[in-house]
């Protein structure tokens, strides 16, 4: 029943990252904090890095979710094999976002990682998304008896 909840919330988190990370890009403000993985004014930035360090906050915890909900799918009986793929997948695609996040910072935002960056994101998102559904999927399946 939590792991419903926990998908959920990996992905209303997913997508408000993807949303401040299209504001980030939009706004020019990728290399508004030059350093990986704190800004120069270290964990707690002031306000010219506050945008682009909230990306980053969100980011981790994003990762923090999204790799809970899969362990949380293998430890979960009744999870199928679909939901198991999809979480497991969505755990292997945010740690790859994570590392292509750091990789664009640190090349100055090359056009094609930041293109491939966008394209991992949304697969991400499509995968958390089926996670989430399935994840609903058996919370309404009756409970088996023992007997």
């Amino acid at each position: 029943m939590a792991l419903k909840y926990l998908a959920l919330t990996s992905l209303i988190v997913l997508y408000s990252l993807m949303f401040i990370g299209g504001y980030v890009s939009s706004a020019g403000l990728g290399l508004t904090c030059p350093e990986w993985p704190l800004c120069p004014n270290g964990v707690l930035p002031n306000e010219k890095y506050f945008i682009e360090w909230t990306h980053r906050l969100i980011a981790v915890t994003t990762a923090t979710l999204v790799i809970a909900t899969a362990i949380g799918s293998w430890l979960n009986r009744n999870a199928g094999r679909k939901m198991k793929f999809t979480s497991t997948f969505a755990a292997t695609l945010v740690v790859t976002q994570i590392t292509l996040g750091a990789i664009v910072i640190n090349l100055k935002l090359h056009a094609v990682l930041v293109a491939i960056h966008l394209g991992v994101g949304i697969l991400l998102f499509s995968m958390v998304l089926l996670t989430a559904l399935f994840a609903f999927r058996i919370a309404k399946k009756p409970i088996e008896s023992m007997l």
